[in-house]
């Protein structure tokens, strides 16, 4: 775009970039050029919708986004930290390879779509098909931690990685409300805390009893989750956790082998 640099206000390692009223591709080609140089920070200001912010890019760099981004944030990204101060919409991290993304408010939709690698800790609730496809190779483990809580198809088809629901905004006794969860799982593990009953599962996933090395691994993403937000780890630990697992590495071989 022919009036780029007035967007941009650079201060050492760190560039300001105001959205206010930017085509969201001329949006993302400001931020590409940006992070082609030696920046080391950048705040996004007054965003307002604009989609596939953080796509495709593939160094560390950190991009603090004030405003609601619009969807597939992070789509593709293979390294930056991004922070949302505010709420996220629909596929935040698709298919994101490497990197972090941390939402100070709700997501929507298929958050953590197929995400292959990275972080994503939101901090309030998420919406519908959440953890969808997500997938694991060798040392290679996506995490999704989620503060609040989910709707329907949680972990649908998950593949692999790591997918924690805390529960933090619910009264005490009151239980999630999301059905089919892990319905077609067959691979990777789902941690929920407070009350889910069996009802609520896809057929293809059962829960078993928390071992050590879970309460090790729970430590670890609700360490982090908790130190984005102010939370209090220990206090979230001594929760109840649900471990959800697939019941077969097939859940549907039969339909299609003969």
């Amino acid at each position: 775009m022919d009036n780029a640099t007035d967007l941009i206000n650079r201060s050492g390692s760190t560039v300001e970039i105001d959205a206010t009223g930017v085509y969201y591709r001329d949006l993302n080609t400001v931020l590409r050029n940006v992070c082609s140089g030696d920046v080391e920070r950048i705040e996004l200001r007054n965003v307002c919708g604009q989609r596939y912010i953080g796509t495709d890019l593939g160094r560390q760099v950190n991009i603090d986004i004030h405003g609601t981004p619009g969807n597939d944030l992070g789509a593709f990204m293979d390294g930056p930290r991004i922070t949302v101060r505010g709420n996220a919409q629909d596929g935040c991290g698709n298919t994101m390879n490497e990197g972090q993304i941390v939402v100070h408010g709700h997501a929507g939709d298929i958050t953590g779509f197929a995400m292959r690698g990275g972080k994503i800790f939101i901090r309030d609730n998420v919406g519908y098909r959440v953890g969808i496809h997500m997938k694991q190779y060798l040392s290679k483990v996506p995490w999704l931690v989620i503060g609040g809580t989910a709707q329907d198809f949680l972990g649908e088809y998950m593949a692999g990685g790591l997918l924690v629901v805390l529960g933090l905004n619910l009264k005490e006794g009151e239980s999630h409300k999301a059905n089919f969860i892990g319905t077609g799982m067959h691979a990777g593990v789902m941690y929920i805390r407070g009350s889910v009953a069996k009802e609520q599962l896809g057929k293809e996933v059962g829960a078993v009893e928390l071992e050590e090395q879970d309460r090790r691994i729970l430590g670890d993403l609700v360490g982090e989750f908790a130190s984005h937000f102010g939370y209090d780890a220990g206090h979230i630990l001594a929760g109840k956790f649900t471990k959800l697992v697939p019941l077969s590495l097939r859940p549907y071989g039969r339909l299609y082998a003969y």
